[in-house]
């Protein structure tokens, strides 16, 4: 009962210095995104994403960064929590862009920051906007612009790998982007189903080796994502 109650008053401190940064600094963002200075904008969503994990008591541990190469890539990673995608965004990559599902955009301000980040929106209810979403994102990447993936689609509810949809892999293939496999732990029991409470947790993030999508066509797809499903699977194991 304690423990509840904790982290129900930790979650609520999270929630309001998150809103509080995001009222404060967002319309700076807000600016430098319209202006082109990206980099400022990333820097300063760092800084709330940082800030909303530690007030909420969300504790994170990576391996493997050395195994990213010097260029762009495509982050591909399992989906088990809420808390992945800002752990993931914080730990990956100072600039890292996010190939995202398009009911997201329902949200206002979350559609024009993401739309000024560089995120690519995936309708996959329509499949010619959403080949269109993935050749947008295929030349981001050819630009310089590294991405993360859940190729689950969903969280895993039971924490066993879903099957990979195809989308980000086509994208890499487009833009001949290595993949890099990534395996994320721990954030399933920072919320509950229908709980607005984050609990404190410890998040731990492998990093695997890149695989490489050079030379390979579209009709290699369903083997690039056994192999690279595989290498997810390896590596949670391995936590």
């Amino acid at each position: 009962m304690f423990a509840t109650a904790f982290a129900a008053i930790r979650s609520v401190v999270a929630y309001v210095g998150t809103v509080l940064y995001i009222v404060i600094v967002g319309p700076v963002g807000l600016v430098a995104g319209f202006l082109g200075f990206t980099r400022i904008m990333f820097a300063l969503g760092h800084g709330g994403v940082s800030l909303g994990l530690r007030l909420a008591g969300i504790r994170y541990r990576v391996t493997g960064l050395e195994n990213v190469p010097d260029t762009a890539v495509v982050f591909c990673s399992n989906h088990e929590s809420n808390v992945d995608p800002p752990v993931l965004f914080e730990v990956l990559h100072p600039t890292l862009r996010v190939l995202y599902k398009a009911e997201l955009r329902q949200v206002p301000l979350m559609k024009t920051l993401f739309d000024l980040a560089g995120f690519v929106p995936v309708d996959r209810r329509a499949r010619e906007q959403a080949m269109a979403s993935i050749s947008r994102g295929a030349e981001s990447l050819r630009q310089g612009n590294s991405f993360l993936i859940f190729p689950e689609g969903t969280r895993s509810r039971t924490g066993a790998l879903l099957p990979f949809k195809k989308g980000g892999f086509i994208m890499a293939i487009e833009a001949q982007a290595p993949i890099v496999p990534v395996a994320i732990r721990g954030g399933r029991d920072a919320m509950r189903k229908g709980s607005p409470i984050v609990r404190p947790v410890n998040v731990s993030v492998r990093v695997g080796r890149p695989v490489a999508t050079k030379g390979l066509a579209a009709s290699d797809r369903d083997t690039l994502i056994a192999r690279v499903r595989d290498e997810v699977q390896r590596l949670l194991d391995e936590l």
